[in-house]
């Protein structure tokens, strides 16, 4: 499910971002079905959640065919 990508990503991007070309493969596939055309994250689960690293994520991202946007 599309919770259950984005909750993976979060614990891959805690853990060194081990895997995290897979998760965000599975997280485009369920958006995909789900039709939802950008990925909200919680900033306060990120690792670096200052602007840099909010902005180095939605690049990153980008490249494989994800928007990223924040929650407040």
């Amino acid at each position: 499910t599309l919770d259950q990508a984005i909750d993976n990503i979060y614990a891959s991007i805690n853990n060194d971002n081990e895997d995290i070309d897979l998760h965000i493969a599975a997280l485009k596939a369920a958006m995909a079905r789900d039709g939802v055309k950008e990925a909200v994250f919680d900033p306060g689960k990120l690792a670096q959640s200052n602007r840099q690293g909010r902005k180095i994520m939605q690049s990153y991202f980008r490249q494989k065919g994800v928007k990223v946007s924040f929650a407040s």
